[in-house]
Formats: C-alpha cells, structure tokens, sequence
C-alpha cells in the first residue's frame, strides 16, 4: 500500500466517522425535542390523558326510526292574523281562556296562540297583522293536513313548510270543526306526500309509550317521549273530547301535531296542557284519533261535521247515588229542554224526565246518550225509553243538526263571526286568482309604457298571492310569462292557462301618481303642458315581481 492509498483510507475512515458522530447528534436532538415538546404540552395538566373520539357508529333505537319515519308527514304551519278593526274598547277575555291563578288547566286558545288573560285596552287606529304557529300531519298523499281548528282561526294567509323539502305552500281551509277543535287543510304539492298511518285509540292504554313530534317555539322537527299518563280525561266539560293524557313533553307550537305509538301510528291530536307557567309540565292532552278520523271523514264528504241532536241538556257526571235513589240503575236527568221548538219539545219530553234507553238500548251515562244521539242521521227518528216520576213513558224524537239547532251557541259552533263562512267548503276554479283590481290603462299612462300597452293595478288585495310577492297598487303589468298584457282579458287568458303551483312572472313597471300629474307652464293664455311628468330612469324601467301560484 503506497502513501497514496493511505492517505485516501484515512480520509474514508475520518468521514464515516464525521458521519456517525452528525448522525447521533440528531437523534440525540430529536429526542430531546420530543421530549421538550410533550413537557410543554402537558404542563397545564401532565398526569391527564387527552380525549379520544371514537369512530362513528349509529346507535338507533325504535324512537330513532319512528323518527325518521315520521319526518316527511309532519308539517310546520304558519298564519297570518290580519289586524283587527280600529277601536277602543276594553276587552275581558273568556274565563276558560284566563291563565295564572289556582286553575291550571288554561284554554288551549290562549295557551298556543294568545296573550294573557284579563282586560286589554285596545288603542285607537289599525293593529299590525301577526303570525301564530302550529304543527300538523299530512294524512292524504294528495295534500290533505290535519290540525287544530285554533291554530287557524282568524287567519288570511296559512302557509304550510314540509320537511322533506324547502318549500312553502299555500293552504286553503276545507273545513273546521269547533267541537272538537279540528281543522283539515289542503296544499297542492304536485307530488305524491307521504301520509301517516293511522292508530285505533280504542286500544290505547295507560303505560304506553306516547311521542310528540312539533314545532314548539317554532323549533320543528322537535321529538318527545314519554308515557300514556290517563285516558278520557273530560278537561273544558266539552261534549265530544274526551282526551289522553300524556307525560310527552307539548309546549306552543306543538298544537295540532301527532301523538304517536311506538310503532308510529297515529293515536291523537295534541291539542292543550295543564300548565302555571305557560310551558310542559308533564300533563299534556291529545284528541283519540277515532274521534279525528270520524270528524276528518265529515269534513272531506260535507265541508262540515253534521252531528245528529234532540235538543235537551243534561247535568255531567250524576252520582250513581242520584239515580238509585231516582229508582233507575242508569240513565241521564234532563236538566232543560232546548230550544223551545226543537225536537225533544215537540215530542213532549220535559225537564227531570230520566232518558234510560234508545231504540231499545240501555243509557249508562251522559256519554252513552251523546255517542248514541250525535251518529243518528241527521232527520232519523229515536225511539227513547223515559222514567218520568217512576212512571215507564216512550217517545218518538227526530233528531235535527247540532250546528244548526244550537248555531247562537258559541259552545257549538265558536264565537268566530267568520267561523260559519270558514267551515264551508272551498270551491276549486278552474282558474287562478292573483288578488288584485285591475283596469284598462288611460292614454297618459298608455304613454308612459315602453310598447305602449299594458294593464293598471289599481289594488292588491290583502292576504293575495299579489300581495305576497310584493305587487304595489300603481304598478302597471306588461307581460306574464312573457306573454304580453294589453287589456283585462289577456290578463284573464293567461289567468285561466295557470294553475295552483305554477311558478308567475310578472314584468312590471311602477308609476308613481305624481308621475301623471299635468302641471301648467306660464305663457300664452290658455297654454299648458299636457304631457304626463317624466319618470327617471330607475322608476320606469320595467322589473319582475314573482312567486309560485298557491
């Protein structure tokens, strides 16, 4: 080995060393930084492990699916209340609507949509229009909702918001029904919706699981559990409601939505709470769904419900004591005869007779009587076994409409003054109605319109669908769909081309009064300036206003 290689070895060895030595100085390091690091990390807390989030795994349970199952077919409702009629006036509000005190069972009405009770001084001038909210559950693939009859009462505008989807419908009342404090609502989807399935609530127990589904404080989709706490719960002493009682929590908003069983079917209507502060405390009341069906039932076939009555009444819940002592094991002590001309008078029956049978059935109660008397048809004959003074006495009764022999009775048929036009039926046009005045142009305005043509709106209506997308009473219609507007009846034509759902575009102009206002210009006498003041550029050029036909 020459001097040469030496030198080139020694220089291999003195490198690979450099090497190693760098190389254990950086692991070195590392792992003193690491270290350093971890210190600082943990110095806060060094003895706590930190948190770990697991994988994502669905628990489920039944409510999880009754859940999912019912969210397409309960529905968030919204009314607008016009303002009431200028006035000043002190108002007393009913006293089975009054809250606080030592009854806890405040009237529905005023629970889910109200203020609190008492007087109100009502100021000079227009109110502002409000909205109140409610919940319902679609029942028919084609649109057709049930709710409570408060959530819509009083209202002009009800819109109707699914979950299935971000659309908002217009909804037209078919019919209502005070007794029982039912509506039915119809909103035109142009799509199969997904119904519920209704339950039997004859099989309902005490013990069974009961879920609430809602929009309480306008919170949708908001799910409650708990249990069927009692049943046939008579709350407001009402002929026809006989409640279930639940622990499900039901707070405002939750009016008119479902009560469902653990299997998802309908069994109630949540319609009111017995509350001191206005909220859930666990006492809640929904309508049986046998009743709901049958009074739905009406109200699809008639528009309205049509129970059958001999025009007595009858004292609630008599002590087994009172009849015993009467000499009958059952029966109803008739109280009053009424009307004077209505149908129990006119067959003779007169106060404390006891009513013990119909049409030769045994009457247990009050209730008995009722069920046996409201499903009569309407014009049939009852035969009704009497104990007048213990003497046996029968007598031929026709029965007559409820609503029609007690229609001064706001028990009956509500204290609504629209209440009887509310419950009737809506007629479908074959036709769409945008809700304004409209009229042929003058020749000033005619000029004012870049083709010269066009229609005058002279005014929207309230609660319109012109109204809802903000048509103003001066606007002058140019087109429609692009098809162009020159007289009242291609406005008609295009109307009558359209139907409920259809997405309208309206071109407009606006044309302020002042715009059409002819001023004089001094001069010669009798000169003046004919011509219609001219609009800026902003005001007059045309824009759209639009919406989707409800």
């Amino acid at each position: 080995m020459n001097w040469f290689d030496k030198m080139r070895q020694q220089k291999l060895m003195s490198f690979t060393l450099m090497i190693f030595t760098l190389s254990v100085g950086i692991l070195i390091g590392t792992v003193i930084n690491t270290q350093v690091n971890a210190a600082k990390g943990q110095a806060v807390a060094p003895d706590a492990t930190p948190l770990v989030i697991p994988k994502a795994v669905e628990i489920g349970s039944d409510f999880t699916k009754l859940a999912k199952k019912l969210q397409p077919s309960v529905v968030n409702i919204v009314v607008e209340v016009p303002a009431q009629q200028p006035s000043a006036r002190s108002r007393q509000s009913d006293p089975e609507d009054q809250g606080g005190g030592d009854d806890p069972f405040q009237g529905f009405q005023r629970f889910f949509g109200g203020g609190p009770g008492g007087p109100q001084i009502v100021p000079q001038g227009p109110e502002p229009k409000h909205e109140q909210s409610g919940t319902g559950f679609i029942v028919d693939k084609n649109g057709y909702i049930i709710t409570n009859e408060h959530v819509v009462l009083g209202g002009d505008k009800i819109t109707v918001k699914l979950q299935s989807d971000s659309m908002e419908y217009r909804a037209r009342v078919i019919g209502t029904d005070h007794e029982t404090d039912l509506a039915v609502l119809k909103i035109d989807a142009h799509r199969p919706l997904d119904p519920v399935s209704m339950g039997n609530s004859d099989a309902v127990q005490v013990g069974d699981w009961a879920v609430a589904i809602g929009s309480p404080f306008t919170l949708e989709e908001s799910v409650t559990a708990g249990i069927v706490s009692a049943l046939g719960r008579d709350i407001d002493n009402s002929s026809f409601k006989r409640f279930i009682q639940t622990d499900a929590a039901i707070n405002p908003g939750n009016s008119g939505g479902p009560l469902l069983n653990i299997r998802g079917e309908v069994i109630g209507v949540n319609t009111m709470i017995a509350t001191n502060h206005g909220g859930s405390e666990g006492v809640g009341f929904a309508l049986p769904s046998n009743m709901v069906a049958r009074v739905y039932n009406d109200i699809i076939r008639d528009g309205v419900v049509s129970r059958g009555s001999i025009g007595i009444s009858f004292a609630t819940n008599t002590k087994p004591e009172t009849l015993e002592a009467l000499g009958v094991k059952g029966g109803v002590i008739v109280s009053q005869v009424n009307p004077p001309d209505g149908p129990s008078a006119k067959a003779g029956i007169k106060a404390n007779d006891i009513i013990t049978g119909i049409n030769g059935q045994g009457i247990k109660d009050g209730d008995d009587l009722l069920a046996h008397v409201a499903d009569a048809p309407v014009g049939s004959t009852l035969a009704l076994t009497v104990d007048r003074d213990g003497k046996k006495m029968d007598f031929k009764v026709v029965t007559q409409d409820r609503r029609l022999l007690f229609k001064n009775d706001p028990r009956v048929v509500g204290d609504n003054t629209d209440q009887e036009d509310t419950a009737k039926p809506e007629p479908v046009s074959s036709g769409v109605k945008f809700g304004i005045q409209p009229r042929e142009l003058s020749d000033a305005e005619r000029n004012m319109t870049p083709d010269k043509h066009g229609v005058y709106v002279s005014k929207v209506e309230e609660g319109s669908f012109a109204e809802d997308i903000e048509m103003q009473p001066g606007d002058i219609i140019l087109a429609i769909n692009r098809h162009p507007i020159a007289s009242i009846d291609d406005l008609r034509k295009v109307a009558a081309s359209l139907k409920s759902g259809d997405a309208v575009a309206f071109l407009v102009m606006s044309v302020p009064p002042e715009a059409l206002r002819t001023p004089t210009t001094s001069g010669r006498r009798g000169a003046s300036n004919s011509s219609p003041q001219a609009l800026s550029q902003d005001e007059s050029a045309p824009h759209y206003v639009s919406g989707r036909l409800p």
